[in-house]
């Protein structure tokens, strides 16, 4: 996957902003936001996401909810939708237009916020009316699981951050989070749907939906408990409830964390077991457990629940 070329992206930014204020040698015209996804190749997945999800119209006004009619928007380039393998706006189509949208207002927020005024340690609550938190992570600065890699656009109705992965929230807790997976309310594609029914059958539903309870969670698709043994969902309900306690729990570390706040080689699992990560490269490492020869890569990183965090991962990590 080719990186974002952050010169390219200045430099046609700056031309845009020029060639507005050439249009009036009396005012000087900014472009709104929605006017700078379309004016910029690096955003046209973005454009198409605006589109399709029906904020496009929105991002192209003034803000009416905010006395300064500015919005902040934390704009994923093309590279961070490819991660998703959105590699364009004709693979949008895999998504959920309801989730589309809310997945777009997530990226979004009241007020024209500066990049002097984003703090590590604090928070912004975006149009979801759902809380990012902004890490420092060496000398990069994080909003949630997605780098800033570029800040201070400045258009006519706000200001534009470009982050590098698109951040996804499902606003309900942990076992809600993976339904909505498995019944297609996200990705038209279920993938989650062993996970479900292991977490129905050991009888840790309870435990990780509670919202007194806050777990980083690693979530093997389907594809991984078929790698594990588990031809079929009734292979899981046929499980031991102990043995799927046990697997279960091995995937969940106490206290949600993006992959931006994991800074330790190591982490001790609910279950009493290890998993041990590989060094942060691209904003995702691999997670090893003491059961697998190979570690597990993350498929989906960083999806923020009401009561912690869940990265879908491509293996089951065996105790």
């Amino acid at each position: 996957m080719k990186n974002v070329n952050i010169k390219s992206v200045v430099v046609a930014l700056s031309l845009l902003a020029t060639l507005s204020s050439c249009e009036n040698d009396y005012q000087d015209e900014k472009p709104s936001i929605a006017a700078i996804a379309v004016a910029n190749p690096n955003f046209s997945t973005l454009e198409g996401a605006a589109i399709q999800g029906g904020v496009a119209g929105v991002l192209s006004n003034s803000n009416p909810n905010d006395p300064s009619g500015k919005y902040t928007v934390f704009a994923p380039t093309n590279d961070a939708f490819a991660k998703l393998g959105l590699v364009n706006s004709g693979s949008l189509g895999v998504l959920q237009n309801s989730f589309l949208t809310n997945t777009l207002l997530y990226h979004v927020s009241n007020g024209s916020l500066m990049a002097n005024q984003i703090m590590a340690g604090g928070t912004s609550a975006s149009a979801l009316s759902i809380n990012r938190r902004f890490i420092s992570r060496g000398s990069d600065l994080y909003i949630n699981g997605s780098k800033i890699i570029l800040t201070d656009v400045a258009a006519s109705n706000g200001t534009v951050h470009a982050i590098d992965k698109v951040m996804i929230a499902t606003g309900v807790n942990i076992v809600d989070s993976a339904i909505l997976l498995k019944d297609s309310k996200v990705f038209k594609s279920p993938e989650l749907t062993f996970l479900v029914q292991a977490v129905i059958s050991s009888g840790l539903a309870p435990t990780l939906s509670n919202p007194a309870n806050n777990f980083t969670i690693y979530a093997p698709t389907d594809a991984a408990f078929k790698a594990a043994g588990f031809a079929t969902i009734q292979d899981v309900a046929n499980a031991p409830q102990a043995v799927l306690q046990q697997v279960l729990l091995n995937h969940a570390i106490s206290g949600g964390k993006f992959t931006s706040e994991q800074t330790a080689t190591t982490a001790t699992t609910a279950g009493g077991g290890t998993l041990t990560y590989s060094p942060f490269l691209n904003g995702v490492f691999t997670v090893k457990s003491n059961g697998n020869t190979i570690p597990a890569n993350m498929v989906i990183p960083d999806i923020q629940c009401s009561n912690g965090v869940v990265h879908i991962i491509d293996r089951v990590l065996l105790p």
